[in-house]
């Protein structure tokens, strides 16, 4: 297994993990590179992001933000 350190976020992605590449975020639980893109990288696009394409994984409507209390 590998750490990979975003230069942009400073996210760690487990590279090589069985299962697929897993995130560890700031807070909550690890996720997928689609949850991060979903999330971080589709709305900061800059250079030296390492998740630009999201892993080539499709992103599912859970892997986008929630809010946590209804409004």
């Amino acid at each position: 297994m590998k750490i990979q350190t975003c230069p942009v976020c400073s996210v760690k992605i487990m590279v090589g993990v069985v299962g697929g590449d897993r995130v560890q975020f700031a807070t909550g639980p690890a996720g997928n590179r689609a949850r991060l893109w979903a999330r971080v990288c589709k709305y900061v696009d800059k250079p030296g992001c390492i998740n630009s394409d999201g892993g080539g994984q499709e992103p599912t409507k859970d892997d986008f933000y929630k809010a946590d209390a209804p409004r």
